[in-house]
């Protein structure tokens, strides 16, 4: 992960400190999975990553921190809650789309917001992008998301649908 986010990367940020994941964690009130704060540790405190890469967990601007905050506000004020406990935005798609991570789940499972499917449920927006985030970060490592262009352009494969969240409803009510 490092060698890709340093040759994909013109200028990394700092990692960030074992104390500030921990700062992090106790604003949360969850711990992040284990892959995902070493990622944050040992690599770079974002700034990396498939397109558009890695928010940074701390710091200035908008952060992990500080999105997680304001979606899980926002879904609570509003007619249509739409974000759910314990899921981290951890990539901006663009067009209020996020690549998030399923905190409670034991492999970290990576879900996509896609606000556009939200109709008068909140719980429609989410759908499984992959069942774990290193199969995640596989398919960015090996260029096969589905988020590459060029993904499928020498295979007779299409990209599959990806299935619904089944547990966001009951998420997203806590």
């Amino acid at each position: 992960m490092a060698a890709k986010a340093r040759a994909t990367s013109t200028t990394l940020p700092p990692a960030a400190s074992a104390e500030e994941i921990a700062s992090a964690e106790a604003v949360l009130g969850f711990a992040l999975p284990p892959l995902l704060a070493s990622l944050y540790r040992e690599v770079a405190n974002g700034g990396y990553g498939p397109e558009y890469q890695l928010l940074p967990l701390v710091g200035a601007g908008r952060t992990v921190l500080s999105e997680y905050q304001s979606e899980r506000s926002g879904s609570a004020q509003g007619e249509t809650p739409f974000w759910p406990a314990g899921v981290l935005p951890i990539l901006d798609w663009g067009c209020a789309m996020y690549a998030a991570v399923d905190c409670r789940s034991e492999t970290a499972t990576v879900l996509l917001f896609e606000p556009n499917a939200m109709t008068d449920d909140g719980a429609a927006a989410w759908f499984v992008d992959a069942g774990s985030l290193a199969e995640w970060l596989e398919t960015w490592l090996a260029g096969t998301g589905w988020y590459r262009e060029d993904a499928y352009e020498n295979t007779d494969e299409e990209p599959e649908d990806m299935p619904p969240w089944e547990l966001a409803a009951s998420r997203i009510a806590e």
